[in-house]
């Protein structure tokens, strides 16, 4: 059953926080801060949608799930960012917007990512507010989530060990899950979320599936592949040879 009123007053908490993380960006001429919230917003509406602590079985299994997930996610995005110059992504849109960036970043970095959170966040909605008894489709939901969170966290993992090595300087990573998909973090989120979907398919939420289906195009044609591979083979000419051998986003067998 779908909650229009629990969803649509989830929306302002949402928003809240994206000011907040706007205010803190405003001295460090800095919009970092949204991607160290990004994954914070889909745990505060958790919270929103099923109050804390969970009454419910699944409630409370979701909570953890997403808990475990955001927590990881925005403290290594922090880790990584901190002491950096602005991800390039964000100086080109600052670039096009100025003057008066550091003020129209509230709508055009801050509010977007929560209005767009707000909308992957249906699973979620949906998960709490369906049927509580547990069911098989909650356990393969459980089962993607591990897949989804061991590719993710340990590709990033992996990739932060492989770079604190001086001997990797300007070398393509290609071991670990990065030997079967140049994205296992962008593949392991993706896995994350359609186990968030086959959680709220368990509770009858059908109609959720819009969430992980925004977040899959996100991460393959948007924000993540298509984006982090526009000009990496110009970057990095090694990398077009890493591209033919590797599989893009499923991961497989290396193409020799």
């Amino acid at each position: 059953m779908f909650d229009a009123t629990s969803w649509f007053l989830a929306l302002p908490g949402l928003m809240a926080l994206a000011v907040l993380g706007w205010l803190i960006s405003l001295p460090r001429r800095n919009v970092d801060v949204v991607d160290s919230l990004w994954s914070l917003m889909f745990l505060l509406s958790v919270v929103l949608y099923a109050g804390f602590p969970p009454e419910t079985e699944r409630g409370r299994l979701l909570f953890v799930l997403v808990a475990v997930w955001a927590i990881r996610l925005s403290v290594f995005i922090t880790a990584r960012n901190w002491g950096h110059e602005e991800d390039r992504r964000y100086q080109a849109i600052r670039r096009r917007n100025e003057p008066g960036f550091a003020f129209s970043s509230v709508y055009r970095v801050f509010i977007f990512q929560a209005v767009l959170a707000w909308i992957i966040s249906l699973p979620l909605h949906g998960a709490v507010n369906g049927t509580s008894e547990l069911g098989i489709l909650d356990y393969i939901g459980v089962a993607l989530w591990i897949i989804g969170f061991a590719f993710e966290a340990g590709g990033d993992w992996q990739l932060a060990h492989f770079r604190r090595d001086p001997a990797n300087a300007g070398k393509v990573m290609d071991r670990g899950f990065w030997r079967y998909t140049r994205h296992p973090n962008y593949f392991g989120d993706a896995c994350v979320w359609w186990g968030f979907y086959c959680i709220a398919l368990s509770a009858g939420a059908w109609w959720s599936i819009i969430g992980p289906a925004i977040m899959t195009v996100l991460l393959l044609k948007i924000s993540g592949v298509k984006l982090l591979e526009r000009d990496i083979g110009q970057r990095r000419p090694d990398y077009a040879e890493y591209i033919r051998r590797t599989n893009a986003f499923i991961p497989g067998p290396r193409k020799d």
